[in-house]
Protein backbone atom coordinates (compact mmCIF):
# COMPACT_ATOMS: atom_id res chain seq x y z
CA UNK A 1 0.00 0.00 0.00
CA UNK A 2 3.25 2.26 0.86
CA UNK A 3 4.20 1.54 -2.62
CA UNK A 4 0.56 2.77 -3.99
CA UNK A 5 0.78 6.00 -1.78
CA UNK A 6 4.70 6.70 -2.72
CA UNK A 7 4.47 6.12 -6.98
CA UNK A 8 4.08 8.61 -8.98
CA UNK A 9 0.65 8.45 -10.61
CA UNK A 10 0.86 7.90 -14.58
CA UNK A 11 -1.20 10.02 -17.19
CA UNK A 12 -1.83 7.49 -20.11
CA UNK A 13 -5.57 8.49 -19.75
CA UNK A 14 -4.35 11.74 -21.13
CA UNK A 15 -2.51 10.29 -23.91
CA UNK A 16 -6.37 8.20 -24.63
CA UNK A 17 -7.75 11.44 -24.19
CA UNK A 18 -5.69 12.67 -27.26
CA UNK A 19 -5.97 9.71 -29.38
CA UNK A 20 -9.55 10.62 -29.25
CA UNK A 21 -8.85 13.85 -30.10
CA UNK A 22 -7.41 12.89 -33.52
CA UNK A 23 -9.58 10.61 -34.44
CA UNK A 24 -12.27 13.14 -33.92
CA UNK A 25 -10.16 15.86 -35.53
CA UNK A 26 -9.97 13.18 -38.94
CA UNK A 27 -13.63 12.52 -38.45
CA UNK A 28 -14.74 16.22 -39.40
CA UNK A 29 -12.33 16.59 -41.68
CA UNK A 30 -12.88 14.03 -43.75
CA UNK A 31 -16.54 14.93 -43.14
CA UNK A 32 -16.17 18.75 -44.29
CA UNK A 33 -13.92 17.94 -47.56
CA UNK A 34 -17.31 18.10 -49.49
CA UNK A 35 -19.03 20.87 -47.89
CA UNK A 36 -15.82 22.76 -48.59
CA UNK A 37 -15.74 22.02 -52.33
CA UNK A 38 -18.96 20.89 -53.63
CA UNK A 39 -20.36 24.98 -54.32
CA UNK A 40 -17.17 25.64 -56.01
CA UNK A 41 -15.56 23.13 -57.56
CA UNK A 42 -18.06 20.37 -57.29
CA UNK A 43 -21.34 21.67 -58.42
CA UNK A 44 -19.84 23.31 -61.63
CA UNK A 45 -18.72 20.07 -62.87
CA UNK A 46 -21.43 18.00 -61.56
CA UNK A 47 -24.68 20.67 -62.47
CA UNK A 48 -26.03 20.48 -58.58
CA UNK A 49 -28.15 22.41 -56.80
CA UNK A 50 -29.06 23.30 -53.74
CA UNK A 51 -31.96 20.31 -53.43
CA UNK A 52 -29.25 17.94 -54.70
CA UNK A 53 -26.75 18.94 -52.17
CA UNK A 54 -29.40 18.38 -49.73
CA UNK A 55 -30.51 14.90 -50.88
CA UNK A 56 -26.86 13.81 -49.84
CA UNK A 57 -26.21 15.77 -46.99
CA UNK A 58 -29.55 14.36 -45.90
CA UNK A 59 -28.60 10.23 -46.73
CA UNK A 60 -25.44 10.81 -45.16
CA UNK A 61 -27.26 12.05 -41.73
CA UNK A 62 -29.77 9.27 -41.75
CA UNK A 63 -27.25 6.23 -42.96
CA UNK A 64 -25.31 7.84 -40.60
CA UNK A 65 -28.41 6.90 -38.01
CA UNK A 66 -29.22 4.03 -38.79
CA UNK A 67 -25.78 2.68 -38.75
CA UNK A 68 -25.26 4.41 -35.40
CA UNK A 69 -27.89 2.29 -33.94
CA UNK A 70 -25.60 -0.62 -34.18
CA UNK A 71 -22.71 0.71 -34.11
CA UNK A 72 -22.70 1.25 -30.56
CA UNK A 73 -23.87 -2.37 -29.67
CA UNK A 74 -20.72 -3.33 -32.46
CA UNK A 75 -18.02 -1.62 -30.59
CA UNK A 76 -19.65 -3.23 -27.18
CA UNK A 77 -19.64 -6.86 -28.52
CA UNK A 78 -16.14 -6.15 -30.18
CA UNK A 79 -14.38 -4.75 -27.65
CA UNK A 80 -12.85 -1.06 -27.77
CA UNK A 81 -10.18 -1.99 -29.42
CA UNK A 82 -11.05 -3.90 -32.57
CA UNK A 83 -14.42 -1.72 -32.84
CA UNK A 84 -12.82 1.51 -33.07
CA UNK A 85 -10.35 0.18 -35.52
CA UNK A 86 -12.66 -0.75 -37.82
CA UNK A 87 -14.66 2.05 -37.72
CA UNK A 88 -12.20 4.47 -38.69
CA UNK A 89 -10.61 2.21 -41.80
CA UNK A 90 -14.06 1.89 -43.02
CA UNK A 91 -14.64 5.21 -42.69
CA UNK A 92 -11.39 6.48 -44.14
CA UNK A 93 -12.07 4.33 -47.43
CA UNK A 94 -15.46 5.78 -47.80
CA UNK A 95 -13.18 8.81 -47.99
CA UNK A 96 -11.00 8.25 -50.26
CA UNK A 97 -13.63 6.48 -52.67
CA UNK A 98 -15.10 10.25 -53.18
CA UNK A 99 -12.54 10.62 -55.52
CA UNK A 100 -13.47 8.37 -57.84
CA UNK A 101 -17.48 9.49 -58.30
CA UNK A 102 -15.93 11.68 -61.18
CA UNK A 103 -14.41 8.92 -63.16
CA UNK A 104 -17.72 6.75 -62.41
CA UNK A 105 -19.83 9.86 -64.04
CA UNK A 106 -17.83 9.74 -67.06
CA UNK A 107 -17.68 5.71 -67.41
CA UNK A 108 -21.30 6.20 -67.13
CA UNK A 109 -21.89 8.69 -69.62
CA UNK A 110 -19.97 7.46 -72.26
CA UNK A 111 -17.58 8.28 -74.66
CA UNK A 112 -18.41 11.96 -75.21
CA UNK A 113 -17.89 12.59 -71.63
CA UNK A 114 -14.86 11.23 -70.71
CA UNK A 115 -12.90 14.98 -69.31
CA UNK A 116 -14.19 17.10 -66.91
CA UNK A 117 -14.50 19.93 -69.42
CA UNK A 118 -16.95 17.75 -71.15
CA UNK A 119 -18.82 17.11 -68.30
CA UNK A 120 -18.98 21.11 -67.16
CA UNK A 121 -20.27 21.94 -70.26
CA UNK A 122 -23.34 19.74 -70.80
CA UNK A 123 -26.64 20.70 -71.27
CA UNK A 124 -30.79 19.89 -71.17
CA UNK A 125 -30.86 16.30 -70.24
CA UNK A 126 -27.40 15.46 -70.41
CA UNK A 127 -26.34 18.14 -67.64
CA UNK A 128 -30.23 16.37 -65.80
CA UNK A 129 -28.48 12.69 -65.99
CA UNK A 130 -24.72 14.02 -65.16
CA UNK A 131 -26.26 15.27 -62.05
CA UNK A 132 -28.43 12.54 -60.71
CA UNK A 133 -26.02 10.11 -61.57
CA UNK A 134 -22.59 11.59 -59.94
CA UNK A 135 -25.38 12.19 -56.86
CA UNK A 136 -26.09 8.50 -56.59
CA UNK A 137 -22.31 7.91 -56.73
CA UNK A 138 -21.25 10.59 -54.14
CA UNK A 139 -24.47 8.84 -52.16
CA UNK A 140 -22.85 5.75 -52.26
CA UNK A 141 -19.21 6.50 -50.96
CA UNK A 142 -20.95 9.22 -47.98
CA UNK A 143 -23.11 6.07 -46.95
CA UNK A 144 -19.84 4.10 -46.77
CA UNK A 145 -17.76 7.04 -45.17
CA UNK A 146 -21.40 7.46 -42.28
CA UNK A 147 -21.12 3.80 -42.04
CA UNK A 148 -17.69 3.87 -40.29
CA UNK A 149 -17.58 7.50 -38.36
CA UNK A 150 -21.07 6.16 -36.52
CA UNK A 151 -18.81 4.01 -34.47
CA UNK A 152 -16.39 7.09 -33.62
CA UNK A 153 -18.51 8.96 -30.88
CA UNK A 154 -19.86 5.38 -28.86
CA UNK A 155 -15.99 4.54 -29.14
CA UNK A 156 -14.54 7.43 -27.84
CA UNK A 157 -17.31 7.32 -25.28
CA UNK A 158 -16.42 3.75 -23.86
CA UNK A 159 -12.80 4.87 -23.51
CA UNK A 160 -13.79 8.33 -21.41
CA UNK A 161 -16.04 5.99 -19.58
CA UNK A 162 -12.83 3.45 -19.08
CA UNK A 163 -10.00 5.98 -18.58
CA UNK A 164 -11.63 8.52 -16.34
CA UNK A 165 -13.83 8.45 -13.34
CA UNK A 166 -16.98 10.25 -13.50
CA UNK A 167 -16.24 13.71 -12.21
CA UNK A 168 -13.36 14.28 -15.00
CA UNK A 169 -15.42 12.57 -17.91
CA UNK A 170 -17.23 15.68 -18.91
CA UNK A 171 -13.86 17.55 -19.17
CA UNK A 172 -11.85 14.77 -20.89
CA UNK A 173 -14.87 14.51 -23.47
CA UNK A 174 -14.64 18.10 -23.97
CA UNK A 175 -11.11 18.01 -24.83
CA UNK A 176 -11.65 15.14 -27.90
CA UNK A 177 -14.65 16.20 -28.48
CA UNK A 178 -13.04 19.63 -29.39
CA UNK A 179 -11.33 17.74 -32.67
CA UNK A 180 -14.71 17.67 -33.90
CA UNK A 181 -14.07 22.02 -33.95
CA UNK A 182 -10.11 21.81 -34.55
CA UNK A 183 -11.58 19.58 -37.63
CA UNK A 184 -13.79 21.99 -38.75
CA UNK A 185 -10.96 24.64 -38.16
CA UNK A 186 -7.96 23.16 -39.99
CA UNK A 187 -10.19 21.81 -42.92
CA UNK A 188 -11.10 25.71 -44.52
CA UNK A 189 -7.75 26.45 -44.02
CA UNK A 190 -6.38 23.49 -46.16
CA UNK A 191 -8.84 21.79 -47.93
CA UNK A 192 -10.08 24.15 -50.46
CA UNK A 193 -6.39 24.83 -51.23
CA UNK A 194 -5.75 21.57 -51.74
CA UNK A 195 -8.85 21.67 -54.15
CA UNK A 196 -7.93 24.22 -56.17
CA UNK A 197 -4.09 23.19 -56.55
CA UNK A 198 -4.17 19.06 -56.85
CA UNK A 199 -8.17 19.07 -57.58
CA UNK A 200 -10.95 18.18 -55.53
CA UNK A 201 -10.10 14.71 -55.86
CA UNK A 202 -6.66 14.62 -54.31
CA UNK A 203 -8.71 16.78 -51.25
CA UNK A 204 -10.37 13.80 -50.43
CA UNK A 205 -7.36 11.39 -50.83
CA UNK A 206 -5.03 13.34 -48.91
CA UNK A 207 -7.57 13.72 -46.17
CA UNK A 208 -8.39 10.25 -46.12
CA UNK A 209 -5.34 8.83 -45.75
CA UNK A 210 -4.97 10.70 -42.32
CA UNK A 211 -6.80 7.73 -40.63
CA UNK A 212 -4.93 4.91 -42.00
CA UNK A 213 -1.99 6.98 -39.83
CA UNK A 214 -4.21 6.63 -36.97
CA UNK A 215 -5.05 3.09 -37.19
CA UNK A 216 -1.51 1.89 -37.26
CA UNK A 217 -0.65 4.32 -33.58
CA UNK A 218 -4.45 2.88 -32.32
CA UNK A 219 -3.36 -0.95 -32.78
CA UNK A 220 -0.31 -0.65 -30.72
CA UNK A 221 -0.82 2.19 -28.04
CA UNK A 222 -4.82 1.38 -26.59
CA UNK A 223 -5.12 -1.10 -24.36
CA UNK A 224 -7.90 -1.29 -21.35
CA UNK A 225 -6.89 0.17 -18.34
CA UNK A 226 -5.87 -2.47 -16.02
CA UNK A 227 -4.12 -4.26 -19.11
CA UNK A 228 -1.96 -1.29 -20.22
CA UNK A 229 1.88 -1.47 -19.53
CA UNK A 230 1.30 2.26 -19.83
CA UNK A 231 -0.97 2.12 -16.53
CA UNK A 232 0.48 2.15 -12.94
CA UNK A 233 -1.59 0.94 -9.98
CA UNK A 234 -1.57 4.67 -8.92
CA UNK A 235 -3.64 5.64 -11.56
CA UNK A 236 -5.38 2.85 -12.14
CA UNK A 237 -7.18 3.24 -8.29
CA UNK A 238 -7.48 6.87 -9.61
CA UNK A 239 -9.14 5.67 -13.31
CA UNK A 240 -11.35 3.37 -11.31
CA UNK A 241 -12.44 5.70 -7.93
CA UNK A 242 -16.39 5.07 -8.35
CA UNK A 243 -15.97 1.70 -8.07
CA UNK A 244 -14.27 2.01 -4.90
CA UNK A 245 -16.27 5.01 -3.41
CA UNK A 246 -19.64 2.60 -4.22
CA UNK A 247 -17.72 -0.59 -2.03
CA UNK A 248 -17.99 -2.79 -5.69
CA UNK A 249 -15.20 -4.47 -6.90
CA UNK A 250 -13.48 -3.75 -10.24
CA UNK A 251 -15.33 -6.37 -13.14
CA UNK A 252 -13.60 -6.81 -16.04
CA UNK A 253 -15.51 -5.46 -19.12
CA UNK A 254 -15.67 -9.07 -20.17
CA UNK A 255 -17.77 -10.06 -17.27
CA UNK A 256 -19.96 -7.24 -17.54
CA UNK A 257 -23.78 -7.91 -18.14
CA UNK A 258 -24.84 -6.46 -21.77
CA UNK A 259 -27.59 -4.83 -21.96
CA UNK A 260 -30.16 -5.59 -24.83
CA UNK A 261 -31.97 -2.66 -27.26
CA UNK A 262 -35.41 -3.58 -25.58
CA UNK A 263 -33.90 -3.10 -22.47
CA UNK A 264 -32.33 0.03 -23.50
CA UNK A 265 -35.18 1.31 -24.26
CA UNK A 266 -36.99 0.83 -21.06
CA UNK A 267 -35.38 3.61 -19.51
CA UNK A 268 -36.84 7.11 -19.39
CA UNK A 269 -32.94 7.65 -19.32
CA UNK A 270 -32.04 6.71 -22.91
CA UNK A 271 -35.25 8.98 -24.24
CA UNK A 272 -34.10 11.68 -22.52
CA UNK A 273 -30.47 11.19 -24.16
CA UNK A 274 -32.42 9.91 -27.42
CA UNK A 275 -34.45 13.35 -26.94
CA UNK A 276 -31.39 15.52 -26.49
CA UNK A 277 -29.45 14.36 -29.77
CA UNK A 278 -32.58 14.88 -31.95
CA UNK A 279 -33.36 18.40 -30.73
CA UNK A 280 -29.74 19.53 -31.07
CA UNK A 281 -27.54 17.30 -33.24
CA UNK A 282 -28.75 18.79 -36.10
CA UNK A 283 -27.83 22.40 -35.50
CA UNK A 284 -24.66 21.48 -35.25
CA UNK A 285 -24.51 19.42 -38.77
CA UNK A 286 -26.68 22.46 -40.66
CA UNK A 287 -23.54 25.02 -39.71
CA UNK A 288 -21.16 22.16 -40.79
CA UNK A 289 -22.15 21.33 -44.08
CA UNK A 290 -24.12 24.66 -45.00
CA UNK A 291 -21.74 27.47 -43.64
CA UNK A 292 -19.45 27.21 -46.77
CA UNK A 293 -22.25 27.79 -49.28
CA UNK A 294 -23.76 30.24 -46.68
CA UNK A 295 -20.64 32.77 -47.78
CA UNK A 296 -20.44 31.81 -50.65
CA UNK A 297 -24.17 32.36 -51.62
CA UNK A 298 -24.97 35.65 -49.23
CA UNK A 299 -21.91 37.54 -49.68
CA UNK A 300 -19.90 35.97 -52.73
CA UNK A 301 -17.27 34.69 -50.63
CA UNK A 302 -16.15 31.24 -52.52
CA UNK A 303 -14.55 28.59 -50.28
CA UNK A 304 -10.78 29.17 -52.03
CA UNK A 305 -10.81 33.00 -51.58
CA UNK A 306 -8.99 34.68 -48.61
CA UNK A 307 -11.94 36.27 -47.28
CA UNK A 308 -13.96 32.88 -47.42
CA UNK A 309 -11.32 30.66 -45.70
CA UNK A 310 -10.77 33.80 -43.51
CA UNK A 311 -14.48 33.56 -42.26
CA UNK A 312 -14.85 30.11 -41.81
CA UNK A 313 -11.64 29.49 -39.84
CA UNK A 314 -12.58 32.32 -37.51
CA UNK A 315 -15.91 30.62 -37.33
CA UNK A 316 -14.55 27.28 -36.04
CA UNK A 317 -12.06 28.92 -33.87
CA UNK A 318 -14.80 30.82 -31.87
CA UNK A 319 -16.19 27.21 -31.46
CA UNK A 320 -12.58 25.60 -30.45
CA UNK A 321 -11.38 28.25 -27.79
CA UNK A 322 -15.13 28.46 -26.20
CA UNK A 323 -16.12 25.03 -26.28
CA UNK A 324 -13.18 23.91 -23.82
CA UNK A 325 -14.78 25.64 -21.30
CA UNK A 326 -17.49 23.03 -21.56
CA UNK A 327 -16.56 20.10 -19.54
CA UNK A 328 -14.59 22.39 -17.14
CA UNK A 329 -18.01 23.85 -16.05
CA UNK A 330 -19.77 20.99 -14.48
CA UNK A 331 -16.25 19.62 -12.99
CA UNK A 332 -16.34 23.30 -10.95
CA UNK A 333 -20.45 22.95 -10.12
CA UNK A 334 -18.95 19.23 -8.72
CA UNK A 335 -16.05 20.11 -7.23
CA UNK A 336 -16.89 23.44 -5.56
CA UNK A 337 -20.40 23.54 -5.02
CA UNK A 338 -20.84 19.73 -4.41
CA UNK A 339 -23.27 18.64 -7.01
CA UNK A 340 -23.58 15.09 -8.52
CA UNK A 341 -21.93 14.80 -11.84
CA UNK A 342 -25.07 14.72 -13.35
CA UNK A 343 -26.54 17.94 -11.59
CA UNK A 344 -23.51 19.56 -12.43
CA UNK A 345 -23.95 18.40 -15.86
CA UNK A 346 -27.50 19.44 -16.18
CA UNK A 347 -26.54 22.92 -14.97
CA UNK A 348 -24.14 23.29 -17.60
CA UNK A 349 -26.16 22.03 -19.79
CA UNK A 350 -28.98 24.90 -19.29
CA UNK A 351 -26.60 27.41 -19.29
CA UNK A 352 -24.62 26.36 -22.89
CA UNK A 353 -28.63 26.31 -24.45
CA UNK A 354 -28.93 30.16 -24.36
CA UNK A 355 -26.13 30.27 -26.94
CA UNK A 356 -27.85 29.17 -29.66
CA UNK A 357 -30.80 31.84 -29.24
CA UNK A 358 -27.94 34.26 -30.49
CA UNK A 359 -28.86 32.71 -34.02
CA UNK A 360 -31.34 34.62 -34.21
CA UNK A 361 -29.54 37.88 -35.02
CA UNK A 362 -27.31 36.24 -37.82
CA UNK A 363 -29.19 37.31 -40.81
CA UNK A 364 -29.98 40.53 -39.73
CA UNK A 365 -26.94 41.60 -38.52
CA UNK A 366 -25.27 39.98 -41.50
CA UNK A 367 -26.77 43.13 -43.69
CA UNK A 368 -24.11 45.08 -42.30
CA UNK A 369 -20.66 43.05 -42.61
CA UNK A 370 -20.22 39.03 -43.39
CA UNK A 371 -18.16 39.00 -39.87
CA UNK A 372 -21.26 39.36 -37.79
CA UNK A 373 -22.45 35.86 -38.36
CA UNK A 374 -19.54 34.55 -38.71
CA UNK A 375 -19.24 35.47 -34.74
CA UNK A 376 -22.93 35.12 -34.14
CA UNK A 377 -22.71 31.14 -35.91
CA UNK A 378 -19.40 30.64 -34.11
CA UNK A 379 -20.90 31.17 -30.40
CA UNK A 380 -24.09 29.24 -31.40
CA UNK A 381 -21.32 26.30 -32.31
CA UNK A 382 -19.37 26.39 -28.95
CA UNK A 383 -22.38 26.30 -27.25
CA UNK A 384 -23.01 23.25 -28.95
CA UNK A 385 -20.16 21.66 -28.05
CA UNK A 386 -19.76 22.43 -24.91
CA UNK A 387 -23.27 20.67 -24.96
CA UNK A 388 -22.30 17.75 -26.64
CA UNK A 389 -19.86 16.93 -24.43
CA UNK A 390 -22.03 17.24 -21.24
CA UNK A 391 -24.75 15.17 -22.80
CA UNK A 392 -22.19 12.48 -24.09
CA UNK A 393 -20.96 12.55 -20.52
CA UNK A 394 -24.67 11.62 -18.80
CA UNK A 395 -24.59 8.21 -20.66
CA UNK A 396 -21.43 7.27 -18.51
CA UNK A 397 -23.53 9.16 -15.59
CA UNK A 398 -26.57 7.22 -15.76
CA UNK A 399 -25.27 3.62 -17.15
CA UNK A 400 -22.66 0.75 -16.39
CA UNK A 401 -19.50 0.52 -18.89
CA UNK A 402 -21.03 -2.06 -20.65
CA UNK A 403 -24.06 -0.15 -21.67
CA UNK A 404 -22.24 3.27 -22.84
CA UNK A 405 -21.53 2.49 -26.57
CA UNK A 406 -25.32 0.86 -26.82
CA UNK A 407 -26.70 4.19 -25.46
CA UNK A 408 -24.16 6.83 -27.18
CA UNK A 409 -25.45 4.65 -30.25
CA UNK A 410 -29.26 5.06 -29.93
CA UNK A 411 -28.79 9.24 -29.16
CA UNK A 412 -26.52 9.28 -31.84
CA UNK A 413 -28.81 7.71 -34.25
CA UNK A 414 -31.57 9.64 -33.02
CA UNK A 415 -29.20 13.02 -33.16
CA UNK A 416 -28.37 11.91 -36.94
CA UNK A 417 -32.53 11.84 -37.75
CA UNK A 418 -32.59 15.44 -36.52
CA UNK A 419 -29.66 16.10 -39.18
CA UNK A 420 -31.44 14.26 -41.93
CA UNK A 421 -34.62 16.41 -41.34
CA UNK A 422 -32.92 19.67 -41.27
CA UNK A 423 -30.92 18.82 -44.03
CA UNK A 424 -33.34 17.54 -46.17
CA UNK A 425 -35.50 20.47 -45.49
CA UNK A 426 -32.78 23.05 -45.90
CA UNK A 427 -31.82 22.43 -49.57
CA UNK A 428 -35.70 22.08 -50.47
CA UNK A 429 -36.23 25.94 -48.67
CA UNK A 430 -33.28 26.40 -50.01
CA UNK A 431 -33.86 26.19 -53.68
CA UNK A 432 -37.81 27.06 -53.40
CA UNK A 433 -36.90 30.15 -52.00
CA UNK A 434 -34.45 31.16 -54.82
CA UNK A 435 -36.71 30.56 -56.94
CA UNK A 436 -39.53 32.16 -55.69
CA UNK A 437 -37.44 35.47 -54.86
CA UNK A 438 -39.32 38.35 -53.71
CA UNK A 439 -42.63 36.27 -53.73
CA UNK A 440 -41.22 34.03 -50.70
CA UNK A 441 -40.65 36.51 -47.39
CA UNK A 442 -39.93 35.64 -44.05
CA UNK A 443 -39.64 38.54 -40.81
CA UNK A 444 -38.40 41.27 -43.54
CA UNK A 445 -36.09 39.01 -45.54
CA UNK A 446 -37.01 37.76 -48.86
CA UNK A 447 -35.77 35.17 -51.15
CA UNK A 448 -32.90 32.47 -50.41
CA UNK A 449 -31.69 35.06 -47.47
CA UNK A 450 -35.32 34.22 -45.68
CA UNK A 451 -35.29 30.32 -46.04
CA UNK A 452 -31.85 30.93 -43.72
CA UNK A 453 -33.73 33.11 -41.31
CA UNK A 454 -36.06 30.31 -41.12
CA UNK A 455 -33.31 27.65 -40.23
CA UNK A 456 -31.53 29.65 -37.90
CA UNK A 457 -35.20 30.59 -35.95
CA UNK A 458 -35.34 26.54 -35.60
CA UNK A 459 -31.59 26.64 -34.68
CA UNK A 460 -31.91 28.77 -31.62
CA UNK A 461 -34.97 27.43 -29.91
CA UNK A 462 -33.89 23.45 -29.89
CA UNK A 463 -31.03 23.25 -27.26
CA UNK A 464 -33.98 25.03 -24.56
CA UNK A 465 -36.76 22.85 -25.77
CA UNK A 466 -34.12 19.53 -25.53
CA UNK A 467 -33.00 20.69 -21.68
CA UNK A 468 -36.94 21.23 -20.91
CA UNK A 469 -37.93 17.56 -22.04
CA UNK A 470 -34.50 16.19 -20.95
CA UNK A 471 -35.56 17.39 -17.41
CA UNK A 472 -39.06 16.33 -17.27
CA UNK A 473 -37.54 12.69 -18.28
CA UNK A 474 -35.24 12.64 -15.77
CA UNK A 475 -35.41 14.88 -13.10
CA UNK A 476 -32.48 13.43 -10.46
CA UNK A 477 -29.61 11.27 -10.47
CA UNK A 478 -30.95 8.21 -10.69
CA UNK A 479 -28.00 5.80 -12.53
CA UNK A 480 -29.04 2.35 -14.00
CA UNK A 481 -28.11 -0.75 -12.29
CA UNK A 482 -28.39 -4.07 -14.40
CA UNK A 483 -29.48 -6.91 -12.64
Amino acid sequence: MSQIKTSKMTNWRWVMCAMLFFATTVNYMDRQVLSLTWKDFISPEFHWTDEIYGYITAAFSIFYAVANLFAGKFVDWMGTKKGYLWAIVIWSVGAVLHALCGLFTQGWMGGDYNSTAALVGATGDAAVVIATVSMYAFLFCRCILALGEAGNFPAAIKVTAEYFPKKDRAFATSIFNSGASVGALAAPATIPLLAKAFGWEMAFVIIGVLGFIWAGLWVFMYDKPAKSKFVNEAELLYVNQDDAEMAQPVVEEAEEKQMSYMQAFSYRQTWSFIFGKFMTDGVWWFFLFWAPAYFSDQYGYTSDSAMGIALIFTLYAIVTVLSMFGGYLPKLFVEKKGMNPYQGRMLAMLIFAFFPILALFAQPMGQYSAWWPCIIIGFVGAGHQAWSANIFSTTGDMFPKSAVATITGIGSMAGGLGSFLINMGSGKLFTYAEQQGAAFQFMGFEGKPAGYMIIFCICAVAYLIGWSVMKLLVPKYKPIVLD
